[in-house]
Parts: structure tokens; sequence; C-alpha cells
């Protein structure tokens, strides 16, 4: 079976490439050794949306009083019931990922894919059959894992990953989360939400280390707010799983504490997927677990590239797509323009929410800016008070001498769905005025912005 265009890896990455390469005219096929959507429809991103709302809903039923309403008994959660609903919802989103391959007559071929030689892939299926296919040009998008730490080993069972985490036999009354990113914090608050006891460990100074500083400070005085128990500047040592509780020595400032608890969630990263597919045999270069490419995406050797998570680069989905975007247009023929990786956003979709773009505080003084920061409180939001949701801010920050948009940072309400207007105004390259002067409307939390962007330069109505 000969192509213009094989994708090794079905992700958000390497569907969205696949369906780009087809509709440029490129005959293509891909290879998935387990579910189209891969990762991120399957086991990440949708279908921890869906475990969040089931959190959110409960909270909102435990709340019902505060917004006028009562509720004859008390809400319970059928953890079965929140579970299926998630993988449900996940299943959906993968039959529609199958849908679309077949829209774009695009050929799927099941199967582990792995690099044989020049323009040539061999795929084993399940039944441990192997066939070739070939294609002038290949694109490796094979992803991550729940990366493993040599002192916490995860058995699938009593220490476990991200993956696990979805889909537990019965809900746990406790749980230790190693790692305070994005995975480990939406964990953290889902459990928490649902009834768990929660213990977060932190090796960083602060929780979402990512963050702009104030934003992971206020995070935290929140999640300790609704019960979860926080431990920056800690290690996890060991993990005595022989028990029928886990005992989790940490070692802290004040020496190590043992915490005990039904199961440990090791969310400290992740690790690639570059093992056994081809990359020593063909000579394709790596360096600390990353595949080494150009701008756009090409490796050294001729025909083959790679996107996603196994380069250099956030590992979040949007950015792997934007990247087989970009690598099968210039593939094709275009002139696309290289991702800047400083106008990604991140989003933690806890309760508040999380989300950011562009430099911190921190990073733009490093960088030699002198700035201006704005910052409007959702306590002073008309929406957010009627929505019961004050906790939080918007954070913007600026070039002084020129006006130039150099990062926002927000934590609260609904802020994954307002990082979006800053990401499109610095690609735009707006400065803080016209963001002041943009009219927006009332009443929103994404006034906000606006409000915030007027704080920097003296101008804020509302606080």
């Amino acid at each position: 079976m000969s192509y213009d265009l094989i994708v090794i890896g079905s992700g958000p990455g390497g569907y969205v490439a696949a369906i780009r390469a087809s509709q440029l005219g490129l005959k293509t096929a891909i290879v998935e050794k387990e579910s189209l959507g891969g990762i991120c429809l399957n086991w990440g991103c949708i279908p921890t949306k869906a475990l969040l709302k089931s959190a959110q809903v409960f909270e909102y039923i435990n709340h019902a009083a505060d917004y006028g309403i009562t509720i004859n008994g008390e809400g319970a959660v059928n953890f079965d019931a929140v579970v299926k609903r998630s993988r449900g919802v996940a299943d959906g989103m993968s039959k529609g990922v199958q849908f679309l391959m077949k829209k774009n007559k695009i050929d799927v071929i099941m199967g582990f894919g792995k690099l044989k030689g020049k323009g040539v892939v061999e795929v084993k299926a399940e039944d441990g059959k192997t066939q070739d296919i070939s294609a002038k040009h290949i694109i490796l998008a094979t992803g991550g894992r729940s990366r493993e730490l040599p002192n916490l080993k995860q058995d699938g069972k009593k220490i476990i990953g991200y993956r696990q985490a979805m889909a537990l036999p019965k809900q746990p009354k406790s749980l230790v989360v190693v790692g305070s990113g994005a995975i480990g914090i939406e964990f953290a608050y889902f459990y928490n939400a649902i009834g768990t006891q929660v213990t977060v460990v932190e090796f960083l100074p602060n929780v979402v280390p990512l963050e702009d500083e104030e934003v992971s400070k206020q995070l935290e005085r929140s999640l300790k707010k609704q019960g979860i128990n926080i431990m920056t500047n800690s290690t996890v040592e060991s993990v005595d799983t022989s028990g029928d509780l886990c005992k989790v020595s940490v070692k802290t400032a004040k020496g190590t504490e043992v915490l005990e608890a039904e199961i440990v969630l090791s969310a400290v990263g992740i690790a690639t997927n570059i093992e056994g597919i081809g990359l020593e045999e063909v000579g394709v270069k790596t360096d600390k677990g990353k595949v080494l490419v150009d701008e756009f995406y090409r490796t050294n050797v001729e025909g083959v590239y790679a996107i996603g998570d196994i380069v250099m680069g956030q590992a979040l989905a949007h950015v792997a797509s934007a990247e087989g975007i970009t690598c099968v247009e210039k593939i094709a023929g275009h002139h696309p323009e290289p991702i800047n990786y400083n106008n990604i956003p991140g989003c933690t979709y806890c309760s508040p929410e999380v989300a950011s773009v562009g430099y911190t505080e921190k990073a733009a003084k490093e960088a030699g800016y002198e700035i201006k920061v704005g910052k409007f409180p959702f306590s002073a939001s008309g929406k957010a008070s009627a929505a019961g949701a004050k906790d939080g801010f918007v954070k913007l920050i600026f070039d002084a001498k020129y006006g130039e948009f150099l990062g926002a940072h927000m934590i609260g309400f609904n802020v994954t769905e307002m990082i979006a207007e800053c990401v499109v105004a610095r690609k735009l390259e707006t400065t803080g005025m016209e963001i002041i002067k943009s009219v927006h409307p009332h009443p929103t939390m994404s006034e906000a912005i606006m409000e915030a962007a007027a704080a920097a330069y003296g101008e804020v109505i509302h606080i």
C-alpha cells in the first residue's frame, strides 16, 4: 500500500494532520495501535472534563441554598455512573474521529507503527500479523504517557497514573496526588469535590508552578478553602503499599511526615512514546526523550517528521494540532508561518479555573521589559457576583514603552473560555490602550479583561 503521507498516531496531532493533508489532496493513511483520538479524546482532555462537570453539578446541588433553591434530601455521588458518563463522552468523541476519517477518505490501519526504512512503515496488528506500507512523507505523532519516578513506580492499583484515575472501580476515601500541574490539580479538585479526602504534594514552592506566582498563590488559597491539603516544597521519598492503606513518606522543610491514603496518584508529568518506533534504525536524532525537529517539524532524516508531545514545546492537545497543520501545509508546498510558542494558551479546569498566555510578570522582567501591570478582581465584577463566583482575578502585563501586550493571567469562573481573546489580541499585536477602547459587553466576566487593561494605565473605573 502506497501513500503520499502516513501518520503514526491518531491523537489531536495525528488525526488533525491527516485531515488537513487530505484536504490538501494528499493520499493519506493513519496508523493507530489503540483508539482513534489518542489519549486526549479517550483518556485525557475530554473524559476529564466530563468528570469535572459532574463534580461541578454536585457542588451546585450542595450549595443550592446559596442561590435561593431548596432541595429536599441530600445529593449523593454515584461514582460508577459518573465514570460511565465520562467514558460515554469519550467513546462518542472517538466515534466522531472515525466519521471524520471516512469523510476525508483517510485509510485507518490499526496496529503498532514502526519506521522500517526509507519511506516504509511496518504495522504490527494485535494478532501479531505485520504489513508494510510506504509513503514519501511520514509524520510521527505518537504522544506521551504518565511519567514514572524511580521511587514512585505505578502498579495500576494503589499507585496509579491519570489513566487509572479516570476509571477507578470505586471512589477512594483518601487520595494523595503527587505533582500539582494541570493534571494533578484537576484530579485533586474532582475527587475532593465528590467527597474524597485529598492531599497534594508539590516539590516546588507553588502549585501550578508554570503559572504567574500571584495566580498560583490564589489557587492554593481557593483549594485550601475547599478542604484540599496542600504541601509545597515537599518530596515523596517512598510509598509503602504492603498494608490496606498506602504509607506515603513525604520530606518537608520540617522533616519527614507519613501520610496514609487508599490511592496515590502520580501526576509528575509525561514521558514520550518514542521507544520501539524505529528511530534508531533509520537514524532519527533525539535529545532527552524528544525528537529533534526544525520549525516545520522536519527531522534530520528526509521524509520523516515529528509533532506533538514527542517534540520540544508545550505538551498540549491544541499545540499538537497546530503543529500537525503547519507540518502538513509545508509538505504540501504552502508557506505556513512558524508557530509562536510564546502565544500558546494554557488552561487548568479545576474550580476556580486557571488560564494564561504569554509572559508571567517575573519572565517579562527577566526578559528586560519595563512593564505596566493591571489587575481586576472578580469580586468587583457584577456578573461574577450574580453567578456566585467572586474568587479570582484577571492580570494583564504590558510593555511600558510601546504598550505591547506581553501576557495575560486569569483565575476564576469560566476563564478558560476568556483566554482566547488575549491570544488573538497578542497575535494581532494589540496594545493596552486598544483593549481599553474596545467596548466589552456588560455584565460579563470578560469585561474584566478591559478593566485590567485600564488598571494598568490608571484608568480603571470599577475598583
